[in-house]
């Protein structure tokens, strides 16, 4: 066999740290991810540095299910109470769940940090692909930023609410907000343009800080209020309403929290070049981190249910500014808070720099494309630390100027609430596309991964599409009723502004995206690229594929 035909399947034969840029064409050889990745029509650039945990690791830690909790507690908890937190909680994760199953489908199929716009491209017809791929693009962008932005404001909010819980006089100004708020951004910038393989790394024990924190407030906190919790009745069925909505519109506001929390699972999809067996690791990553979030969010709220006392209004309302925080100061008293606290201020940390890693990939392969205004200059790789550190900084500097909606309303802080509705709205908007894309036009173009759900993956994606359209629509609405200029939903400024741009920057006479972009930039491969793959997954549907549903699968051509 000539160099030039030499493949080695096995991931281990090369070092995961080796930069994998080889091309069959010049011969060498390369991991069976790179063949695939080539396959797809892209040449390997980034590092390998992400085992399948450490995949899951990166998609669970962004979700963080306490600090996660503590950052929207103010949209479950004084919308509906202990039924908002539970019960909106349980049926918001079944639906997620169903957007996660369908997201794995494409993701096995197509595994590339090019994900939801290179599928859209490859699932619509000529006449729209280009176009849509191009939205997808920038909505995956605007959600993301949102996301950044969204989660480095509750890391301020969660450091601040220390200082309140050690004195109780203590008033953070906006301005000291926003200044804490840009500082978390720059410093875990910092952290994910040098430091990948470390980061990597840190993945597995932020997971696990993750759900010690679950279990510490499970198992601790009843026996701190023991004496003290309430009825069965109260804490499963306990209705509080603090809004000036009615009760069905409350009870649907009530599900931002875990809409928001048990988001941006697409993270996997932007690091697929980055990870070992992506194929797998990808979906898994998607499925396990939402069923992991879902089930632990939900005995956590249970507890927390269980362990708040009556007095909603007095929790939401307290100087402390964070509920949760008020919470866990009656069970274990301001010190025993406190430790607990900086934990949460901790994961909250990792989350937001869980999150930048994959957003500057996005961006990088969305750049790589010709996309991006000044592409050439955002598709860069870093000689030193083989990540694309500009990417990093674009997306953090996209996300730092939305903290300012703080000082819309510097007293109730209301307005700055919109970036968590800006962050569904936008990756809503980008995993919805593809998605529907599949149902109507992709049948017979998805060729199914080695993880797919066979016969219920077409219904499985139309539940998807219509809970996410249901979705985006709900959370335009603002928080009350009658809103002021102080109090209403600017994510919906916001995101019509980012769409305005991108549909007018598309279409632009002479210099618009119509007139030079042609969706992925995909090149042209190798003929023994193509039979590797062949030989790899071509001959019999079946193999090598995880199955996750009893019915036999058959790939669709």
């Amino acid at each position: 066999m000539s160099a030039s035909k030499e493949f080695i399947k096995d991931e281990t034969s090369v070092a995961v740290t080796q930069r994998r840029s080889i091309s069959v064409e010049h011969g060498g050889t390369m991991t069976r991810d790179d063949a695939r990745l080539e396959d797809l029509g892209y040449k390997p650039e980034l590092k390998r540095a992400f085992s399948k945990f450490e995949t899951f690791g990166v998609a669970f830690s962004i979700m963080g299910i306490v600090p996660s909790i503590a950052s929207t507690i103010f949209y479950n908890l004084p919308y509906g109470g202990p039924v908002g937190m539970i019960w909106g909680w349980l049926l918001a994760a079944c639906f997620i769940a169903t957007v996660g199953l369908a997201m794995g489908d494409l993701a096995s199929s197509m595994p590339t940090s090019a994900g939801l716009y290179y599928w859209t491209y490859k699932l619509s017809p000529p006449k729209y692909r280009n176009f849509l791929s191009w939205m997808v693009g920038y909505n995956s962008f605007l959600g993301n930023v949102a996301a950044i932005s969204s989660l480095g404001w509750g890391c301020q909010g969660i450091m601040f609410a220390a200082g309140s819980m050690a004195n109780e006089n203590f008033v953070p100004s906006v301005g000291a907000q926003f200044g804490l708020y840009c500082g978390i951004l720059i410093f875990c910038a910092l952290f994910c343009a040098y430091g990948t393989t470390l980061f990597a790394r840190l993945q597995t024990p932020a997971t696990i800080l993750n759900v010690a924190l679950v279990f510490a407030t499970i198992i601790g906190l009843p026996i701190a209020r023991k004496g003290s919790l309430n009825t069965a009745k109260f804490t499963f069925t306990g209705w509080v309403n603090l809004s000036n909505w009615n009760s069905g519109m409350t009870f649907l506001l009530s599900m931002m929290a875990p809409v928001w929390t048990i988001g941006s699972f697409d993270c996997a999809v932007s690091i697929s070049e980055e990870a070992s067996n992506a194929s797998i690791a990808v979906p898994a990553a998607i499925i396990g981190s939402i069923a992991s979030a879902g089930i632990l969010g939900t005995i956590y709220l249970i507890i927390i249910s269980l362990c708040m006392g009556t007095d909603v209004e007095a929790i939401n309302d307290s100087s402390i500014g964070q509920p949760l925080a008020v919470i866990y100061q009656m069970g274990f008293g301001t010190k025993g808070a406190l430790a607990i606290w900086s934990f949460i201020a901790i994961s909250q940390l990792s989350m937001t720099s869980s999150l930048i890693l994959p957003s500057s990939r996005q961006a990088f392969a969305f750049a790589r494309d010709g996309a991006l205004p000044f592409s050439k200059f955002w598709h860069h790789v870093d000689s030193f630390s083989g990540t694309p550190v500009r990417t990093v900084w674009l997306v953090t500097l996209c996300a730092m100027p939305l903290g300012l909606l703080a000082f819309a309303d510097p007293i109730d802080l209301s307005a700055i609430n919109a970036i968590f509705c800006l962050n569904i709205m936008g990756l809503y908007v980008a995993y919805g596309i593809p998605i529907a894309a599949r149902v109507i036009w992709g049948s017979s173009l998805l060729r199914p991964g080695p993880w797919y759900l066979g016969r219920l993956s077409y219904p499985m994606a139309c539940v998807a599409t219509g809970w996410m359209a249901f979705a985006i629509v709900i959370f335009c609405f603002p928080g009350e009723r009658n809103p002021s200029a102080k109090t209403m939903n600017y994510a919906v400024v916001v995101s019509a502004a980012v769409w305005i741009f991108a549909g007018g920057y598309y279409f632009m006479p002479k210099i618009g995206g119509k007139t030079f972009f042609t969706g992925p930039r995909t090149e042209d491969l190798s003929e023994e690229v193509h039979q590797y793959y062949e030989e790899t997954f071509g001959d019999d549907p079946n193999k090598n594929r995880t199955q996750i549903s009893t019915v036999p699968v058959k790939a669709e051509s």
